[in-house]
């Protein structure tokens, strides 16, 4: 029988176990070991470096700085299907969320997030509906899914869910509290 997750009255049918269970290569090779990070919550977001939308960068750090001692981690998921705004090589990715926001936290090889050549990763996270009902396909860069310390997702938030929102921030405490 399919696991289910639910928030706020939403539910959806796990087909294929925990998202943190899929295999995806790390930013600068080598896995990006996804099953060290059971246990923790996890906010899975596909980023762009040159999108109207990258300034969250910034944001996203700040949750990674508050809540990574508490068994958080944020996993950022470089993807360039929209509009080619993450066009850059692993190296100059990982130069650019460095030397521009102080990334810390991890981040993924270049993924597609839809269509046919959808990474598995994303194939585990899209049937999950967000508060207002938004299920399937990616809308944009900086979608984000919070994983619960079961592996399960237990919310969406739209690309436009500022990462240091209310609501990303209560998602976030509840898995940690």
């Amino acid at each position: 029988m399919p696991g289910r997750a639910s928030i706020r009255g939403m539910t959806t049918t796990d087909h294929n176990g925990s998202p943190l269970d899929v295999e995806i290569g790390a930013l600068q090779g080598g896995p990006a070991n996804l099953p060290q990070l059971a246990g923790k919550a996890v906010l899975i977001v596909n980023v762009a470096s040159k999108c109207g939308l990258t300034p969250q960068y910034s944001g996203l750090e700040k949750l990674q700085e508050r809540y990574a001692g508490q068994g958080f981690t944020v996993l950022g998921v470089p993807c360039n299907q929209f509009l080619g705004q993450e066009p850059g090589s692993a190296e100059e990715i990982a130069e650019f969320c460095s030397a521009t926001y102080g990334v810390s936290f991890p981040l993924t090889e270049k993924v597609e997030v839809n269509g046919e050549g959808r990474h598995p990763l994303y194939e585990r996270l899209v049937g999950f509906a967000d508060a207002e009902g938004h299920s399937g396909d990616i809308r944009w860069n900086f979608e984000k899914f919070l994983i619960g310390r079961d592996g399960r997702v237990v919310a969406r938030f739209s690309p436009q869910t500022e990462p240091e929102s209310a609501e990303v921030v209560a998602a976030i405490e509840g898995q940690l509290g």
